[in-house]
């Protein structure tokens, strides 16, 4: 019996109604349930367009988007996200930052009342996880870059989505501590495996956690070159400078290479962002 949770098949989506400027044409991508893929690619190749897809924030111009069984029709509430900008709310402290999607969220919102303490215990947890669990009751601008990107994960997991989507979550991090999220997600993830969806640009951080990595051609983004990374988990750092895993970076950054070199379809659309 199939495992698969995400399937797009054939999709093309325009942004506007001049159906030749497509972000992508002919997308087709098949991600089984608890699977971390990653998405590689050039700059403005379609990867947000890609996870607004995914999770029904854009409906396709062409094709089909089924998640879960069923065929994406509006935004899903099982999915969680987080962006290159961590954008907890400055009013509020890290705690209801984290318990945000809970009051948002359904039957989260309908339960937070009667059992807010087990959410409060479900989001301390978290903070726990992430080394997070003595700043709780700290406003966002009293933290870390770092420390705020720990806690966008964590707001991102609250409540227990099947699917995770990451759009660039370390971009803006120094190296040091993107590593060091590297692991953290990495041991969120096999703690209790759940579905991921990370859109990067570091070829590194894409084998070091994901189970496959996807290649993107320029636009109108279509997936060109799949790789199973096949390095043993659990993955520490030092896995980073094993020749096996620097050889399959050398292979994604020469099929992106390859992509780039491809002349661009010209159109004056800019990709949107996937948060304004």
């Amino acid at each position: 019996m199939s495992n698969r949770f995400v399937e797009l098949t054939n999709v093309d989506l325009a942004y506007t109604e001049d159906s030749d400027a497509l972000a992508v044409q002919n997308l087709s991508l098949n991600i089984d349930e608890g699977e971390f893929i990653a998405v590689v690619g050039p700059s403005g190749c379609g990867k947000s367009t890609l996870l607004k897809l995914v999770t029904g924030l854009r409906p396709p111009s062409k094709g089909a988007v089924v998640v879960n069984g069923r065929e994406v029709t509006g935004p899903l509430s099982f999915v969680g996200m987080a962006f290159q900008n961590a954008t907890l709310l400055p009013w509020r402290k890290l705690l209801d930052n984290i318990m945000l999607p809970l009051e948002i969220v359904q039957p989260h919102r309908s339960q937070l009342r009667r059992e807010r303490e087990r959410y409060v215990e479900r989001a301390r947890e978290l903070l726990r996880t992430v080394g997070l669990q003595n700043h709780e009751d700290k406003y966002p601008w009293q933290l870390s870059g770092g420390m705020q990107q720990r806690a966008s994960l964590c707001r991102a997991l609250i409540h227990e989505p099947k699917l995770l989507m990451l759009d660039e979550p370390f971009g803006a991090l120094d190296a040091f501590t993107r590593e060091e999220l590297w692991c953290v997600l990495r041991d969120l993830w096999e703690a209790k495996p759940f579905t991921v969806v990370l859109v990067t640009h570091d070829l590194r951080e894409s084998v070091f956690l994901a189970d496959t990595v996807h290649v993107m051609s320029r636009r109108p983004g279509r997936i060109v070159h799949t790789r199973k990374v096949d390095i043993p988990r659990p993955r520490s750092l030092e896995a980073c400078y094993d020749k096996h895993f620097v050889d399959i970076v050398h292979e994604l950054r020469d099929q992106i290479e390859a992509v780039r070199c491809v002349p661009e379809v010209q159109t004056d659309l800019q990709e949107e962002p996937l948060c304004r």
